[in-house]
């Protein structure tokens, strides 16, 4: 791959962290899960992607997320969560929060509605992150950072691209039945494999893939076990509270669609200084390692644990519906300057070619219910 060389610091890290995996893969009778790589790889304390020190998002990153292209995002998703704060409370708990943008841009445009939002917390593994954070956030008192989600919470909870960025097993279809594809270290390098898959692997396949039995020999796919837990402790905490809603804006496909015939090679993607590729063993620690959501998946796992799934749009759907566009023309077209940057912008958010049909919004909650504008959009019947 004509990839750009890492530094020579980053390179230091990244072998550091291969050490690290390989002596986990010697302890474990020579392989660990993939989930499990991928876990280290992306969040090992000080050498995983998410818990280092370089940076991940903007031009000097490694890729670039909706807030941080316009501020229009986060101003149409406080307007969409100005309408459940009404219903139950005036807090708003964002889960990843990235270098802080989305955060900045919800709050301010809560000031403008005139709408006093107590408390933002922020659940952040990166301390890198954390710190970008707390500099972008410095205007507002009322945002405090956790470790973990807490046992109960009412308001708004806002998640964008984290679902995406979850370990995931990689599993493979083989003639007696399904495979996991653990990962292993051979002629020095980190390879896949495949082993039957356990009983728990099995049991989510059953769950999560429809006709998982008549996929050809050779299929490769995700199962997205970690995700699932992540939307059942999400769905308690809401429904441990007295109403609140979580939105959850990430790349994906319903059930019936993510396992297509011919996405025989899954969705697994890995990003690095803006070039996208997929060698999920490429340097670790410096590059992002992303599966495609199944909503489907996530839908069910929140309401087996007793959230009610309130919508599923696409974020082109969402963001027209919560007022993106009357919120483009705050800036009067005649001052291109400021203007078209921004309409260029919202159209990328928008464009079915782009981010506006890939991109879905999975919406659950407990005791609360969606404005008609946002029901007007909503897919859910396609889950």
């Amino acid at each position: 791959m004509s990839l750009p060389v890492p530094t020579s610091d980053a390179l230091a890290a990244s072998h550091a962290l291969q050490q690290q995996i390989a002596a986990e893969i010697a302890a474990h009778d020579g392989a660990i899960s993939f989930a499990r790589y991928m876990e280290l790889a992306l969040y090992a304390p000080g050498l995983g992607y998410y818990s280092g020190g370089s940076a991940k998002l903007g031009k000097d990153g490694d890729f670039t997320t909706a807030p941080e292209l316009t501020p229009l995002f986060g101003a149409a998703l406080a307007h969409a969560a100005a309408a459940i704060i009404a219903q139950t409370a005036p807090q708003i708990l964002e889960f990843g929060a990235g270098t802080g943008q989305l955060a900045y841009d919800v709050l301010s445009e809560m000031a403008v509605l005139g709408i006093s939002i107590e408390r933002y917390v922020i659940v952040e593994l990166s301390g890198e992150l954390r710190g970008r954070q707390q500099d972008k956030l410095r205007a507002f008192p009322q945002v405090e950072w956790l470790d973990a989600l807490p046992e109960s919470f009412e308001g708004v909870v806002l998640g964008n691209e984290v679902l995406d960025a979850m370990p995931v097993e990689l599993v493979i279809r083989h003639p007696e039945g399904w495979q996991e594809l653990k990962v292993t270290v051979k002629d020095g390098r980190f390879d896949y494999l495949p082993v039957p898959a356990s009983a728990a692997v099995l049991a989510q396949i059953a769950r999560q893939i429809p006709e998982h039995d008549s996929l050809p020999v050779g299929y490769v796919t995700e199962v997205h076990s970690v995700a699932c837990a992540f939307m059942t402790t999400l769905s308690q905490m809401l429904t441990a509270g007295r109403g609140g809603a979580a939105l959850l804006f990430d790349y994906g496909f319903p059930g019936h669609e993510y396992y297509f015939f011919q996405r025989a090679t899954g969705t697994l993607m890995c990003h690095y200084r803006h070039h996208a590729h997929p060698d999920p063993f490429y340097y670790p620690g410096l590059q992002d390692i992303t599966a495609h959501v199944d909503f489907t998946a996530m839908a069910l796992a929140a309401q087996d644990a007793g959230a009610e799934v309130l919508g599923y749009l696409n974020q082109a759907g969402f963001l027209l519906a919560a007022g993106a566009s009357e919120l483009l023309l705050r800036t009067d077209p005649a001052d291109s300057l400021r203007y078209l940057p921004q309409a260029r912008a919202l159209q990328k958010l928008l464009s079915p070619a782009e981010m506006g049909e890939l991109f879905k919004v999975l919406l659950i909650g407990h005791a609360v219910s969606l404005p008609e504008t946002l029901l007007a959009q909503d897919r859910s019947h396609r889950l």
